[in-house]
């Protein structure tokens, strides 16, 4: 059973080697395939999978509701047909995060089908609702949440579980529905995040709701409120706080588990990844908390695989992609612990231990994944009696600004210390360095793009004007070193 990307990997080689004529298999594209045949036999050997010999493999494939969904499945299936040994499933119309579910639990033995994710996520909300405290205050939660599907297949899906989904009163929006609205337009967590402002659908009516947007593909998830009845601005709960609210939910249970010092029943290593466009506040919350924070470069398969390193480890951007990863061997030592605790009515330390085998069980520990994160999002707040304003209060953002610059060559900045410094070309770090010192608060850091031929500045202050100010000077220096373009 191959990951997404060995798929991609070898579905584009086998694509390459199908549809290129042999009168005209020029060096370039020869090359071109050498390269990609290299990245698979080095993936091959970082994942410990066997290639040739006996061995069969299996391919999950899925589409979203788009119109090119059936021909997109049907290339993709001819080229891994191509593929000696290898049978293309077709697993039906998933979102994202369901078909990377689905091939984690293959590779594991265990049940994979859409049925099997949509009990597991809906019996372990169940049970974390069951697990909540009886005294934690006699004030009904607001159980009403009205979710931006994007009009993708989040939407759907969410439609389909709704009626199983026991102290939460969802309205989808933009669901996705034949013919009501279009693909992220105007809508879903990416415009949500980016331009604070509320989504396709949403007005004055929805004062005093709490709100939540899926991306198109629903591996994305943030949170906003509305404002007021004449503003279409939004308060915003994106990834950094998202990952707050986790990271406080389980330290609470390990805490009652083990005691604060980490030194009781299940003693845990407990991290946090970010990237340096994690909120400086976040991150500051977070290492108050006497949490390890740690930081990766930008994208997710540098979050995933730090995060792979702890007991419990947990990731997110402040777009909204990320989750929270339990070790196999804290999960079956945490299992042992559930069971020789009190059968006592009421044990702390056993309820504790049985929250986090239910969160294990509905957060989504191959990808990110907006269903399950919303419905672990729900279970924490309920757990803890607290309005959306609670959550917002977490901290306060500081402001910041982001800038794209043109360069004649973008591969001329070279990054360490996770993008956060500069180390080439030489000079330009100590001139950052030198703007920064100016504002309070103040941090900035700049990157090659990784899917554009620019340059990105980061900065943040403390006021919004200072925050453009500081974004805008350090364009300038990146702009003369490099060369405007």
């Amino acid at each position: 059973n191959w990951t997404s990307g060995m798929l991609k990997m070898f579905t584009l080689l086998t694509y390459k080697l199908l549809v290129i004529p042999t009168n005209f298999l020029v060096r370039s594209q020869f090359a071109l395939v050498v390269v990609h045949m290299q990245l698979v036999l080095q993936f091959a050997k970082d994942e410990g999978i066997t290639l040739g010999g006996a061995h069969s493999a299996q391919v999950l494939l899925a589409r979203d509701t788009r119109p090119t969904g059936e021909y997109l499945l049907d290339v993709a299936t001819k080229g891994i047909s191509a593929i000696v040994g290898s049978v293309a499933l077709d697993m039906g119309i998933l979102t994202t995060p369901q078909l990377h579910w689905m091939v984690r639990n293959k590779n594991r033995g265990l049940k994979a089908s859409e049925a099997d994710y949509f009990t597991q996520i809906t019996e372990s909300f169940r049970h974390l609702l069951e697990l909540t405290p009886d005294d934690k205050g006699i004030d009904e939660l607001n159980e009403k949440l009205i979710v931006d599907g994007a009009n993708g297949i989040g939407g759907l899906k969410l439609e389909q579980i709704k009626p199983n989904l026991a102290r939460l009163d969802i309205l989808v929006r933009n669901s996705g529905k034949e013919g009501e609205g279009i693909l992220n337009e105007r809508c879903g967590a990416d415009f949500v995040q980016k331009e604070k402002v509320l989504p396709l659908g949403f007005g004055p009516n929805d004062v005093g709701v709490r709100c939540a947007s899926f991306d198109g593909d629903a591996d994305r998830l943030v949170y906003f409120h509305v404002t007021s009845p004449s503003k279409t601005s939004v308060d915003l709960v994106d990834g950094d706080k998202i990952l707050s609210l986790f990271v406080l939910f389980i330290r609470e249970q390990l805490d009652i588990i083990n005691g604060k010092d980490n030194k009781g029943l299940l003693p845990t290593r407990f991290g946090v990844v970010q990237t340096a466009y994690a909120n400086g506040a976040s991150t500051e919350f977070l290492k108050n908390l006497g949490l390890e924070v740690v930081f990766t470069s930008t994208g997710v398969k540098y979050l995933h695989k730090k995060a792979l390193e702890y007991d419990i480890g947990v990731y997110f951007e402040a777009n909204g992609h990320g989750t929270v990863l339990f070790n196999d061997d804290f999960v079956s030592r945490l299992e042992s612990l559930t069971a020789r605790l009190s059968e006592a009515a009421g044990s702390p330390q056993k309820q504790a231990a049985l929250r986090l085998l239910a969160t294990s069980q509905l957060i989504n520990q191959a990808v990110g994944d907006a269903i399950s994160g919303m419905l672990l999002v729900e279970a924490v707040l309920q757990h803890k009696r607290w309005s959306f304003q609670n959550w917002c209060d977490l901290y306060t953002d500081l402001p910041s600004k982001q800038l794209k610059v043109k360069v004649k060559d973008r591969t001329a900045i070279v990054t360490t210390d996770a993008e956060r410094k500069v180390c080439q070309p030489s000079g330009l770090q100590e001139l950052i360095d030198k703007e920064v010192v100016n504002y309070s608060h103040g941090r900035c850091f700049v990157r090659p793009s990784g899917t554009e031929d620019v340059v990105r500045v980061y900065a943040e202050a403390s006021t919004v004007e200072a925050a453009e100010s500081l974004a805008k000077s350090v364009a300038r220096h990146v702009e003369r070193i490099l060369g405007f373009c």
